[in-house]
């Protein structure tokens, strides 16, 4: 996980994940559709009537469940959802706010379940999407298609509540920031914490020192380099100690991501003035 030399600090000082945003703008790139894709995607653009503000939800269930990820019910997805609107509506206290949801799952089910259950919200989606998704026909044309779309509606949503256990939540959220300038927080896993399949080590600094008070915690320096294995989501994550091998459970607020620098490719007609950086 690593951005260009080149452009490092402006990124670092405009974004909250600089990988996350460089990977965007590759995912982009990759992603852009030939014309009879981008005109498969305003159809169901248009038919939907896609409209802001709205929360993305993706649930990965049928597979995962079975080798690397526990059940999130739906109920743990929409604690989010509702903070998110309690909170806009605060900010737009004379807006008749209308609240929108972008579902997108490999379960049928949870389509009834989040209509029946959440009466005052709007869900967007597509149940046969969801049947494309199931594992004996999620390698088929439909499920891709079906794929490439909520991709493409998640990344246009406003937040995103997902699992980054999920690849399709972590490509989302990458696509998503190349339209906002900094987008790192618009998102809640209720599992991982951000990542990129194959990556080195994740290394954070710890820029508070800490005083174990607890039998399962440790302590640290400010500067300790620490290696984490995952976000609790109680205040608390699991790690260790680079520079003494101590390892156990630490307060999250104290440290910080490392952003790895690499030099890469350069394009030298782009000119760069050093105060624009």
């Amino acid at each position: 996980m690593a951005i260009p030399e080149d452009i490092s600090k402006r990124l670092i000082r405009l974004h909250g994940n600089p990988f996350a945003w460089f990977t965007g703008q590759l995912l982009k790139y990759l992603f852009k559709p030939q014309s009879w894709l981008l005109e498969f995607i305003k159809k169901k653009y248009d038919a939907m009537k896609f409209q802001t503000p709205i929360v993305g939800i993706h649930i990965r269930r049928t597979d995962k469940l079975a080798s690397e990820a526990a059940f999130h019910s739906l109920s743990e997805y929409m604690k989010y959802v509702e903070d998110y609107y309690i909170i806009y509506q605060y900010q737009n206290p004379d807006l008749k706010l209308i609240k929108r949801v972008y579902l997108a799952s490999d379960d049928p089910s949870v389509f009834n379940e989040a209509r029946t259950n959440y009466p005052n919200y709007v869900f967007y989606g597509d149940q046969a999407s969801a049947k494309s998704a199931q594992l004996d026909s999620r390698y088929g044309t439909d499920s891709l298609k079906a794929v490439i779309l909520d991709i493409h509606f998640l990344s246009l949503c406003d937040y995103l509540v997902c699992t980054f256990s999920s690849q399709i939540c972590r490509v989302a959220y990458e696509v998503m920031q190349q339209r906002v300038v900094d987008g790192a927080w618009r998102v809640e896993s209720l599992d991982d914490v951000y990542y990129f399949g194959g990556q080195n080590a994740h290394n954070q600094r710890a820029v508070i020192s800490h005083k174990s008070i607890m039998p399962n915690d440790f302590s640290f320096e400010r500067g300790d380099i620490i290696g984490t294995e995952g976000n609790h989501w109680n205040g608390f994550s699991k790690g260790s100690d680079k520079t003494n091998d101590k390892s156990g459970l630490y307060p999250s607020y104290k440290i910080e991501e490392i952003v790895n620098i690499a030099k890469m490719y350069t394009y030298p007609e782009v000119k760069i003035k050093d105060d624009d950086i």
